[in-house]
C-alpha cells in the first residue's frame, strides 16, 4: 500500500486570554490548531484537524502548565478514522494528584495483522495488500476509554494508578477493493489453525487495572534536556465480559537524557520490557504497549510510531517484547514569532526490539509439522527460523512551540526487508 501524506500547516494561532507578556513567561490559555489533509490509496482522502490546548494561568508553572487539552479528529473517505480526546492535570484533583483521561474510537477497515513471534512469522511483500490482496490484513475496530491517576510519594518517586476499558472488533477487510479475496487472510488462516481460538475471534471487551511506580528528575516533561524517566508496572485483567482468560502483565521503562551541549544537543535513549507473568492474554490485547502517560494517539507495537520506527506496523508481537530507542536532538534555531517561543530541531535515530517471550509458538510449530497441511499455508504459518532483533534507523524534524506543542515528522527505514521498506509519519510530541 502506498501512503502519501500532505500535511496543510497554516500558521499555529495562538491566543493568551489576558495575559500580560513576560519573556520568560506564559500565561492564561494557548491554542495550537493543526488542520490535516491526506490521502492514501486504500483509505482515500482525508480530512482532519489536530487541537492542543494549554491553560498556563498565572504563568508560574511555565513551561508546565495547569491544563492540558488535546483533540484529534480526521476521517479517510472509506471508512478509517481517529477520534480522540485527551486531558490531563496536576492541579484539578486536590492533594496533587495528577489525572490523565482519555477517550478514543479507532475504526480501522485495512489493520494490518502479521502474526506473531517476528521473524518466526514469514512476510511476502507480493500478498500485502496488493492486486486486490490483502493477506495481512484485517478489520479492526477499537473503542478506548482510560484514567490514570498518580501522586508524589517522595521526591521523584511517585505512584501510578489506573483502569482501561477496551472493546475490540474484528473481522474481514471491510475494503470493498479486496472483498474479493477477504476470506484468504492471515487472520482467517490463523483462526482456522487454532492460532487464534474461537473466544477470541470477532475481537471482545477487556476491563485492565494497572498500578506501579515511577522516578522522574525531568527539567521538562514535553521536550526534557536532562533527567531520568523510569518507570514499573504492573497490570491485567479478569474476565468481566465473556469466557477468555484472565492475564497479568508486567511494563519496565528507562528513559535517560543527556546534555551534551548545553540544551541545544541531547543524547535520549530508551530501554523497555514489556512481558506475561500469568494467564492467557487474547491476540488483540498483545500490541499495545502500557504506559502512565499517553504521549501518541496509538500506543501499539513493536513497530510503526512509537516503538520501532519505520517497521511494518505490528510487526513484532509476543508473549513478551523488549525494545530501545536512541536518538540526538540538536535545537537549530530559536525565535518568537506571534508572541510565542519557537525552536526547529532535527533527531537522528537508531530503534531496536524483539520477541524475548514467545506467543503460541508451540502451536505455530505444530500446525507446520502436521503432514496434512497445504504446502501453501504451510509455508505462510511458519517460516522456520527463530526470532532475531529488529533494527530500524531514520531521521525526525520537530517544530516546538512553548516546549510543549510539538509537532513531529519523522521517516525510518528498517534494516531487514523482512521488516518492510520504510516508514514516515507525521504527527505530535516526541515518542519518548
Amino acid at each position: 500500500m502506498k501512503k502519501l501524506f500532505v500535511i496543510l500547516s497554516i500558521l499555529v494561532v495562538s491566543v493568551n486570554a489576558g495575559a500580560q507578556e513576560k519573556k520568560e513567561m506564559k500565561k492564561g490559555w494557548n491554542f495550537g490548531p493543526l488542520p490535516a489533509i491526506g490521502y492514501n490509496s486504500d483509505l482515500g482522502f482525508q480530512l482532519g484537524a489536530l487541537l492542543d490546548v494549554y491553560h498556563y494561568g498565572d504563568g508560574s508553572v511555565y513551561p508546565g502548565y495547569r491544563h492540558k487539552f488535546n483533540v484529534e479528529a480526521s476521517y479517510y473517505f472509506k471508512g478509517s478514522g481517529v477520534f480522540h480526546f485527551f486531558y490531563d492535570s496536576k492541579f484539578l484533583i486536590p492533594g496533587n494528584i495528577r489525572l490523565t483521561f482519555a477517550a478514543t474510537y479507532l475504526p480501522n477497515p485495512i489493520m494490518s495483522f502479521y502474526g506473531f513471534n517476528g521473524a518466526s512469522s514469514p512476510y511476502y511483500r507480493t500478498l500485502d495488500r496488493r492486486d486486490g490482496t490483502a493477506f495481512y490484513s484485517m478489520r479492526r475496530d477499537v473503542i478506548r476509554v482510560l484514567a490514570d491517576f498518580s501522586g508524589t510519594i517522595t521526591g521523584p518517586l511517585s505512584w501510578s494508578a489506573g483502569v482501561a476499558f477496551w472493546d475490540y472488533r474484528t473481522g474481514n477487510v471491510g475494503l470493498a477493493k479486496y472483498s474479493a479475496g477477504a476470506d484468504n487472510s492471515l487472520y482467517n488462516l490463523y483462526r482456522k489453525y487454532g492460532l487464534i481460538t474461537t473466544r477470541e475471534a470477532g475481537g471482545g471487551k477487556r476491563l485492565e487495572f494497572k498500578a506501579g511506580l515511577v522516578y522522574d528528575t525531568r527539567d521538562h516533561e514535553a521536550a526534557p534536556s536532562r533527567g531520568i524517566w523510569a518507570e514499573a508496572v504492573v497490570y491485567g485483567s479478569p474476565d468481566m465480559f465473556q469466557k477468555a482468560a484472565d492475564y497479568i502483565k508486567v511494563a519496565a521503562h528507562f528513559r535517560h537524557y543527556v546534555p551534551l551541549r548545553g540544551d541545544g544537543v541531547v543524547l535520549a535513549y530508551h530501554l523497555a520490557y514489556q512481558g506475561t507473568v500469568a494467564g492467557d492474554v487474547p491476540f488483540y490485547m498483545q500490541s499495545n504497549i502500557t504506559t502512565p502517560y499517553l504521549r501518541q494517539v496509538n500506543s501499539e507495537g513493536l513497530g510503526s510510531v512509537n516503538t520501532i520506527r519505520g517497521l511494518l506496523y505490528n510487526r513484532v508481537v509476543g508473549d513478551g517484547i523488549a525494545w530501545a530507542n536512541a536518538e540526538v536532538r540538536v535545537r537549530l534555531a530559536s525565535f518568537d514569532f506571534i508572541n510565542q517561543k519557537w525552536y526547529v530541531a532535527i533527531n537522528p535515530f537508531v530503534d531496536a526490539g524483539a520477541v524475548v517471550q514467545p506467543y503460541r509458538l508451540e502451536r505455530m510449530r505444530e500446525v507446520w509439522n502436521d503432514p496434512w497441511l497445504p504446502t501453501e499455508d504451510r509455508a505462510r504459518i511458519y517460516s522456520g527460523l527463530d526470532e532475531r532483533i529488529h533494527v530500524s534507523a531514520g531521521l525526525g524534524a520537530k517544530l516546538v512551540m512553548n516546549r510543549n506543542f510539538i509537532v513531529s515528522v519523522e521517516w525510518a527505514k528498517p534494516l531487514a526487508r523482512q521488516d518492510g521498506s520504510n516508514g514516515m509519519n507525521i504527527g505530535l510530541n516526541y515518542i519518548f
